[in-house]
């Protein structure tokens, strides 16, 4: 599916911008990119869009449901382009992020959610560094 259109069929108005954003986003299948990250693809694929409007994109994305929002650490915040429920490696050190091959990963004793409120979802995050040798 092109740019434009999955714009269109998320609900929001296929903008300049926001389809050239989205052509850099999704056109390598599957990843996980901070704002900062794309801006700079956005630069060296010479659209000139500011850092401001990548962050603003990239939130009307999630809340379209083109995205979803990986805080992975409290200074940078990545997007994934993989909607679907699943779970991350994320290389310390490194700000790299990996799925989770689909597989036999489990959650026990979850705590029962307050009145009124339900789980929408679980984020598993196991996060690695290189081994020290001894």
């Amino acid at each position: 599916m092109d740019a434009r259109q999955r714009i269109c069929d998320a609900g929001l108005r296929p903008t300049r911008q926001r389809v050239a954003l989205a052509d850099l986003l999704f056109a390598k299948g599957d990843r996980h990119l901070s704002a900062e990250e794309l801006h700079e693809e956005a630069l060296t694929a010479g659209v000139t869009v500011s850092l401001a409007t990548v962050y603003n994109t990239l939130h009307q994305f999630t809340e379209a449901g083109l995205l979803r929002i990986l805080a992975l650490e409290s200074s940078r915040t990545y997007f994934d382009t993989n909607t679907s429920d699943h779970h991350h490696f994320f290389v310390e050190g490194e700000n790299l992020v990996l799925d989770i091959d689909h597989g036999p990963v489990t959650v026990s004793n979850l705590p029962e959610p307050p009145e009124g409120m339900e789980v929408a979802n679980v984020d598993i995050i196991v996060r690695l560094r290189p081994k020290v040798p001894r």
